[in-house]
C-alpha cells in the first residue's frame, strides 16, 4: 500500500537476550523518509524464556517448530500488552524481527521464531516479518538487514554502528552500502557478567578494573573470521566454536576476560573504522564508556551517541521501517550489503 504517512509497531528481539524491544513510530515521506518514536519499551524476558532461548541451538528443527508456536503466542501477547498499555488505534502493520534460533546461511539455513501467520490473526493486524530468509535463499547472508534504513534514514553519518549482541557497521564505499558485523560484544560480555550475578558490565566498569591477557587477545583478534572480506555475518554457533573456548581460561579471573575481550572489541572496530569520521552508536554497548573510550584512543573518530530511545530502540525503528518498504514493494535488502544474487524486497506479509 503506497501513501505518505505510516504507523506500524516494530519488534526486535536481539541476541543479547536483554528483552524484546517494541516502538510505535510514525514515517513520513515527501522526498526524503523521516520518523518520530511515538512510545518505545523494552519487555524483559522471564527467567523461563531467557533459558529457552539462551538454549536454542541445542534444539532439533522439530523442536524449534514446537517452540516457535509457542514464543509467537507469547510475543503476541506481549504486543498487544504494549498496544493496550499506549492505547494505540492507528496502526498499518506490525513488523517483527522474531528472534533468531538458527543462523547458518553457508547451509542457506536461517531460522527466526515468532514469525507465524499465527501472530496476525492474535493481533488482528497486519504483520509483516521474516525478512531474513528470502535474501539466504537467494545466495545472501541474511544479515544485516538495518543498512537499508541507515541509508534512507541516517544518511548524515559516515558509518552507523550498532553494539548489540555483536556488533555490525554500515558505511558507503565507493559510492555502495556495506554493512557487516565486525565482532561479537554483549553476547560475550553479558555471559561473563551473569558469572558474577550480573545482567552486564555497567559501563564497562569491571573490564575497566581488570588486566589485559595479551596472549588471549593476540588469538582473539587472529580468529579467521576477521581476515575476511564482506559480505560475512556472525552467529551463536560461531560464538560456540571459536570464541568460547578461548575464553575457558581457568587461570583467569573474569574481570581481566571483560577487559581483555573488550579492548579485542574497541581493536577490531577501530580497525574498520575511517580516520575523521562521523559514526552514529547505538544499541546497548553505546552505554560501555570503557568500550567507547578504547575506539577513541585507538582511531581518531567522532562518536556520535543520540538520545537514548535511539541508542535502545534503533533496530526495532529500523525493522519497522522494512516492514513498511515490503508493503511499498520497495528494495528493503541490498545485495552490496548481504550479497545476495540482486537487490529484492524481503519479508512475509500476513492478514489477520
Amino acid at each position: 500500500m503506497v501513501k505518505n504517512t505510516y504507523k506500524v509497531i516494530g519488534v526486535m528481539s536481539g541476541t543479547s537476550l536483554d528483552g524484546i524491544d517494541l516502538i510505535y513510530a510514525k514515517f513520513e515521506f515527501d522526498n526524503t523518509w523521516r520518523f518520530e518514536i511515538l512510545h518505545a519499551e523494552t519487555i524483559a524476558y522471564s527467567a523461563y524464556w531467557f533459558k529457552i532461548l539462551k538454549c536454542l541451538i541445542n534444539n532439533s528443527i522439530e523442536e524449534l517448530k514446537i517452540i516457535d508456536v509457542s514464543y509467537t503466542l507469547y510475543l503476541a501477547k506481549v504486543i498487544q500488552g504494549f498496544i493496550d498499555k499506549n492505547n494505540i488505534i492507528d496502526i498499518d502493520a506490525v513488523c517483527s524481527h522474531g528472534h533468531t534460533a538458527l543462523h547458518q546461511p553457508e547451509k542457506k539455513l536461517t531460522y527466526q521464531i515468532g514469525n507465524l501467520p499465527l501472530l496476525a490473526d492474535m493481533l488482528e493486524e497486519v504483520v509483516i516479518c521474516d525478512f531474513r530468509v528470502q535474501d539466504v535463499m537467494l545466495g545472501g547472508q541474511g544479515a544485516p538487514l538495518v543498512p537499508v534504513g541507515d541509508e534512507l534514514l541516517f544518511s548524515e553519518f559516515d558509518a552507523c554502528l550498532n553494539l548489540g549482541g555483536f556488533a555490525n557497521i554500515s558505511m558507503v564505499i565507493n559510492g555502495e552500502r556495506i554493512a557487516y558485523d565486525v565482532c561479537p560484544v554483549n553476547i560475550v560480555l553479558n555471559a561473563y557478567a551473569n558469572q558474577l550475578g550480573l545482567n552486564y558490565d555497567d559501563g564497562g566498569n569491571i573490564a575497566a578494573s581488570g588486566m589485559l591477557l595479551p596472549r588471549l587477545k593476540e588469538r582473539l583478534d587472529n580468529l579467521d573470521y576477521y581476515a575476511e572480506k564482506p559480505p560475512k555475518s556472525l552467529g551463536l554457533e560461531w560464538v560456540n566454536t571459536f570464541v568460547l573456548p578461548l575464553l575457558e581460561l581457568k587461570e583467569a579471573e573474569i574481570k581481566d576476560i571483560l577487559k581483555t575481550f573488550s579492548d579485542h572489541i574497541a581493536a577490531q572496530i577501530s580497525s574498520v573504522l575511517k580516520d575523521n569520521s562521523k559514526v552514529l552508536v547505538t544499541g546497548g554497548g553505546a552505554y560501555n564508556s570503557y568500550i567507547i573510550s578504547k575506539i577513541k584512543q585507538n582511531k581518531n573518530v567522532d562518536l556520535i551517541i543520540p538520545n537514548n530511545n535511539l541508542v535502545e530502540f534503533k533496530e526495532a525503528l529500523i525493522f519497522g521501517f522494512l516492514g513498511i518498504l515490503k508493503f511499498r514493494g520497495e528494495v528493503n535488502c541490498m545485495k552490496s550489503v548481504t550479497g545476495a544474487v540482486k537487490d529484492h524486497s524481503s519479508g512475509e506479509i500476513f492478514l489477520p
